[in-house]
């Protein structure tokens, strides 16, 4: 039996604090050939989720700490669905259909969430990047960000 203790969704936040990307993953498979991927994230507020879909793969969270927005986007960019994501929010989890553009956008820091996935996890298709958000750790990320956080149900966010 594999138990998650509070000390260590605490020790994930410090390894947040601590990291470059602000944010830190803990998987509960073991493999990544494993058929469900099941894993923690826990972000700070100043983690950067590059907006991206999963070919042919669906998404599941739980929102555990903290708050998240989720936004959905069509083909081009424009913010299709906004949802505040947690415990202090109407909504603790959700399921995104494969093929669908989202951003995780971290409200606050300390923030976690469990996801559960198909596999197999292959570092070269597990995710599409949309070409309309910047790469990470590239100076248009700041601006692009700023958007999202004010962005609404209808804004194309590609200036």
């Amino acid at each position: 039996m594999k138990l998650i203790t509070q000390a260590a969704l605490g020790e994930m936040m410090e390894r947040a604090g601590a990291s470059p990307r602000r944010r830190t993953h803990h998987n509960l498979h073991e493999v990544a050939e494993d058929p469900i991927q099941r894993l923690f994230v826990a972000a700070q507020r100043d983690s950067y989720f590059r907006a991206h879909r999963h070919a042919h793969k669906w998404e599941c969270s739980v929102v555990l700490r903290g708050l998240f927005d989720v936004l959905i986007f069509d083909d081009e960019g424009a913010v299709q669905q906004r949802i505040s994501v947690g415990p202090e929010a109407d909504i603790v989890a959700f399921e995104i259909p494969a093929n669908t553009w989202h951003a995780w956008l971290p409200l606050r820091d300390d923030s976690l969430f469990f996801e559960i996935k198909s596999g197999p996890y292959d570092p070269q298709t597990a995710a599409e990047p949309a070409a309309w958000a910047p790469a990470e750790g590239t100076p248009e990320v700041a601006a692009f960000v700023e958007r999202l956080r004010t962005a609404q149900v209808g804004d194309r966010i590609v200036p």
